[in-house]
């Protein structure tokens, strides 16, 4: 769970990453630009490709300026004593969602705010176009569908969605924000962080779909949790019209991504990787460029 110490240093630290700041920046690692045969290589490898699946992660979503988990000094949670917040401790204790939404509370604003890059656009323009024939991201972003993806799966679902555990009601991030302001008239969402006393008597609301009353929760997979099994069958059998897939900023180590990835090669699928720095299925692809998304998406 979050102690007073551990929340002032995510305040800190995400603000370094401008998600609480006012200037978006880019996010992305060190990295080089792609080669000529690194471009003929995955340009040879596209246009082969009749019906295209695509997974995405973190790394799609760094030159919008959100920072991924994983590149060592830029990833979301570098430098903090923890990482995120789990499934169960959401669920099991009251304090954990307290301070939980007492800070999404503030960076909200900044979140929705965040657009889409250019490597969102191309792959909104290939489907447009009838060369993709699914997405799949990891991300919970939304930048996808920002940039007009239809056909497209969010494997971990959206933060801009809020569930109620008991009834199931789901009601738009931007509605949960007014209730919040409601119950909390005190503090305010312009706020660069809150002190201990105000996160101690920060109310949560409940769910108010017909007196409902049951805990609400980001209709996301958080830690420790499973994406649904429909989610990851309908997935499956997107893979299987497929006849080759594509990982785009992932280092594949969330195992309901690697999933899809594994099956691919088992179906003799062609695979190709474009991520900065390594990744858990390397082994698995046919090709693998190590450069930013939009580097080498532009040149096709």
């Amino acid at each position: 769970m979050y102690s007073p110490k551990k929340y002032d240093l995510l305040i800190k630290h995400l603000r370094r990453y401008s998600v609480l700041g006012t200037a978006h920046y880019s996010c992305v690692p060190p990295n080089s630009p792609a080669n000529e045969t690194d471009v003929k290589t995955f340009k040879d490898f596209i246009e082969k490709s009749k019906k295209l699946l695509v997974i995405t992660g973190a790394g799609v979503s760094t030159e919008s300026g959100l920072p991924d988990y994983n590149t060592k000094g830029v990833k979301f949670y570098a430098g903090l004593p923890y990482g995120p917040v789990k499934h169960q401790d959401f669920i099991d204790h009251e304090k954990t969602r307290r301070e939980f939404w007492a800070y999404h509370f503030l960076a909200w604003p900044t979140f929705s705010s965040l657009l889409p890059n250019r490597t969102h656009k191309i792959l909104s323009e290939w489907e447009r176009k009838g060369k993709l024939h699914w997405l799949v991201t990891q991300n919970v972003d939304a930048l996808h569908a920002k940039a007009g993806s239809k056909r497209l799966t969010e494997l971990h679902g959206r933060f801009c969605s809020v569930e109620c555990l008991d009834c199931k009601n789901v009601i738009s991030r931007r509605e949960f924000q007014e209730l919040i302001k409601e119950e909390n008239t005190d503090i305010s969402e312009k706020y660069v962080k809150l002190n201990q006393e105000q996160i101690n008597g920060f109310k949560v609301p409940s769910c108010k779909n017909k007196k409902c009353g049951g805990v609400l929760k980001p209709d996301i997979v958080f830690y420790g949790d499973y994406v649904p099994k429909d989610r990851v069958e309908f997935v499956s059998n997107k893979l299987t019209e497929s006849d080759s897939l594509l990982v785009l900023g992932s280092s594949l180590e969330v195992p309901s991504a690697y999933r899809f990835v594994e099956a691919a090669y088992k179906q003799e699928k062609p695979i190709g990787i474009v991520n900065i720095g390594p990744t858990k299925a390397d082994k698995l692809a046919n090709i693998k460029i190590s450069t930013k998304c939009s580097e080498i998406l532009d040149k096709i």
